[in-house]
C-alpha cells in the first residue's frame, strides 16, 4: 500500500514552487478543493492523479514513490545544498521580464535625466 499519497504530492508541489492557487487552476478546481485533496480530506482517485503528475511533469509512479528525504540527501552528496530549478508558470515569466525590461527602460531616461 503507498503510503500518504496526498503528502508526497504537496511535497512535489511545494519542489516544483507552485501555489495550491495555481495546481487548482490547472485542475479546474477551486483551491478549497485542491486543498483537501492535499489533506487527505478528499480520496485520490487515479484520472486526479494522472492530472496532477502532468502539471507537475512528473510520471504518476514517481509521484507516489517520492521520498523527501532521498531528494535532500542526494542533493547532499557532492558537498552541495542544491538547487531548487524553480517551474514557473510562463505567465508569471513573462510578466517579470515585462518589469524588467520596464525597469531598464526607466534606467535609461533617468541617465539621460542625469546627463543634462
Amino acid at each position: 500500500m503507498i503510503q500518504q499519497p496526498e503528502t508526497k504530492i504537496k511535497q512535489i508541489r511545494e519542489l516544483k514552487n507552485f501555489t495550491q492557487e495555481y495546481v487548482a487552476q490547472q485542475l479546474g478546481l477551486s483551491t478549497r478543493a485542491y486543498s483537501k485533496i492535499e489533506t487527505g480530506e478528499t480520496q485520490l482517485t487515479i484520472n486526479r492523479l494522472n492530472e496532477i503528475s502532468a502539471i507537475f511533469g512528473v510520471p504518476p509512479m514517481e509521484v507516489l514513490g517520492f521520498d523527501d528525504k532521498q531528494v535532500f540527501n542526494n542533493c547532499k552528496q557532492d558537498g552541495y545544498i542544491g538547487i531548487n530549478h524553480i517551474n514557473m508558470p510562463e505567465k508569471l515569466i513573462q510578466q517579470y521580464e515585462e518589469t524588467i525590461q520596464a525597469l531598464k527602460e526607466q534606467i535609461a531616461v533617468l541617465k539621460l535625466l542625469m546627463d543634462k
